[in-house]
């Protein structure tokens, strides 16, 4: 048997508004790929590839059942910078695109530096320092 090499390729927010979260996530910088069309949206993020489709498509899709979901949605997304600096640019760049800030950026019991804002539909994003760990040459998050 083959090795399965397991690893992460794309993240599938499953959103109400399609055209208001693309929107956001253009204007947070980005980069929408030309493989999108008016159902589904890929974006460039240096890594994963981050695709917006519509909720009730995707619960379909999935075979799951889909139900209104409010509150804390079990998961975070997260958005390492280089510096504390530039979390404080992210955050406040994020709230001028139109996400609500839902922790301001200060220093975390694990030794880095972090906040938190909600995309127009409540997917929490971490902005974060990690002291602990560098970018590489493809400016991917090696831990």
């Amino acid at each position: 048997m083959a090795e399965l090499n397991p690893r992460l390729n794309i993240i599938t927010l499953g959103v109400e508004d399609h055209t208001k979260m693309r929107a956001f996530y253009s204007a947070i910088g980005f980069e929408l790929s030309s493989s999108s069309n008016d159902s589904i949206s890929f974006f460039k993020t240096g890594g994963v590839i981050l695709a917006l489709f519509g909720k009730d498509h995707l619960a379909k899709d999935a075979a799951l059942p889909n139900g209104t979901q409010s509150g804390f949605k079990g998961f975070t997304l997260a958005w390492n910078m280089e510096s504390e600096a530039q979390v404080d640019a992210a955050l406040v760049h994020a709230q001028a695109c139109g996400a609500t800030l839902l922790k301001s950026a200060q220093k975390v019991f694990w030794g880095g530096y972090s906040g938190y804002f909600s995309d127009p539909e409540g997917n929490a994003w971490e902005v974060a320092h990690n002291p602990f760990a560098a970018f590489d040459e493809r400016m991917q998050l090696a831990i």
